[in-house]
Order: structure tokens, then C-alpha cells, then sequence
């Protein structure tokens, strides 16, 4: 078996002032507050999210 390929994001600005469904992609990332961290399994469908909301997140 092959190992899943991960991703670690950090929200870096907060998304107070954005678009609902960029907040809700926040959430969707699994991501609470403004330096949380979350590691997810690199899809088509996280890549797609984490382009969405680029000008928040920072990738490690």
C-alpha cells in the first residue's frame, strides 16, 4: 500500500470581513482561528478549497 500524500496549511489572516462561502471553506479545512494548523490528505477537492481562500492560508 501507498502512503496518502499530505498537505499542512496554516490560516495566517483572519476571515472576519470575507465572503460567507470563504468562511465556510475556513471551516471546511478544519481550521478554527487565525495560527491553527491542519494537515489533509492532498486531493483535487482540498487543492481546489485551499485555491479558493490562497490570501488567508499559508502552505507548509
Amino acid at each position: 500500500m501507498s502512503e496518502q500524500k499530505t498537505v499542512k496549511i496554516k490560516l495566517v489572516r483572519s476571515p472576519i470581513g470575507t465572503r460567507a462561502s470563504h468562511r465556510a471553506t475556513v471551516r471546511g479545512l478544519g481550521l478554527r482561528r487565525v495560527n491553527s494548523e491542519s494537515v489533509l490528505q492532498d486531493t483535487p477537492a482540498v487543492r481546489g478549497m485551499i485555491n479558493k481562500i490562497s490570501y488567508l492560508l499559508q502552505v507548509l
